[in-house]
């Protein structure tokens, strides 16, 4: 049966989402959620994901835009913060990435998040989906491969009728853009990846109306991302769609939806 992964992207952003994040996980609301290790509250959010179901799967999320890094990335970032991901994507189109730095920053990430919770991520994916830029992609895969063999891979890429069939078809086609290619550099490594990819929309309006349509047109493993939280954080722009995505997802009958479109979840 076809599969339905519900992503909480984002956790470690803040203690607040962290904690919404656990509690939905725990509600049998999310069955996986990517994990920002670059964060200084990182280590101590960890310790929430000890009691959520052992189903839910835990990856990395991967940041390369809008943080403090881990290691010295030199003209990449501006007062100490890396860059936006436009000014990043520019970049890498250009061939004109520090790599061997950022191949540092992205093992010391990877550090991180096994350091606190023992074990390789279940998944990878990037902030802003920085992962499928190129030039960072290989080195993304490269690392996985040895750090996390078993591990999955975030691609944006679906069928182009699959996508209009969803909100917001030219942000998901814009993303699919970007990662094309991933996922045959994925199988080189002897990784895989999902089948399909949804969750883009404005961050605005009633997600509970929404969030149904992004389970049209699956494939056989159905990636959801979403980003629900609480709180506040200085440069935060979807802090208020935090709040009404998670208020939506405690609501929602999440399985009964999956089921209408022939997919299994939580597990």
């Amino acid at each position: 049966m076809r599969r339905l992964l519900l992503c909480a992207d984002d956790f470690a952003f803040s203690s607040e989402v962290s904690a919404v994040i656990a509690e939905l996980a725990t509600q049998g609301k999310l069955n996986a959620t990517s994990c920002m290790a670059i964060m200084p509250g990182w280590a101590a959010d960890s310790a929430l994901l000890r009691d959520v179901p052992a189903h839910v799967e835990v990856g990395i999320h991967l940041v390369l835009t809008g943080e403090v890094p881990l290691t010295d990335l030199g003209d990449l970032t501006e007062n100490g913060t890396l860059p936006d991901i436009d000014p990043l994507a520019r970049r890498a189109a250009r061939g004109d990435l520090p790599l061997a730095g950022i191949a540092r920053e992205i093992t010391a990430q990877f550090d991180r998040f096994i350091d606190a919770l023992g074990r390789p991520p279940a998944f990878v994916d990037g902030h802003q989906h920085c992962h499928a830029l190129p030039g960072v992609r290989e080195i993304v895969l490269a690392e996985t491969a040895r750090r996390a063999p078993q591990a999955w891979v975030r691609d944006c890429v679906d069928g182009v009728f699959a996508m209009l069939a969803r909100p917001f078809a030219g942000k998901a086609i814009g993303s699919a853009w970007h990662s094309r290619g991933l996922r045959a550099v994925a199988a080189a490594h002897g990784l895989g990846c999902n089948d399909s990819f949804a969750g883009h929309y404005g961050f605005a309006g009633d997600y509970a109306a929404i969030f149904p349509k992004f389970l049209r047109a699956p494939g056989e493993r159905h990636l959801v991302m979403c980003h629900p939280g609480a709180g506040v954080r200085a440069g935060d722009g979807i802090a208020a769609a935090r709040i009404v995505e998670a208020a939506a997802l405690s609501a929602l009958p999440i399985m009964q939806l999956a089921a209408k479109h022939g997919l299994a979840f939580p597990v």
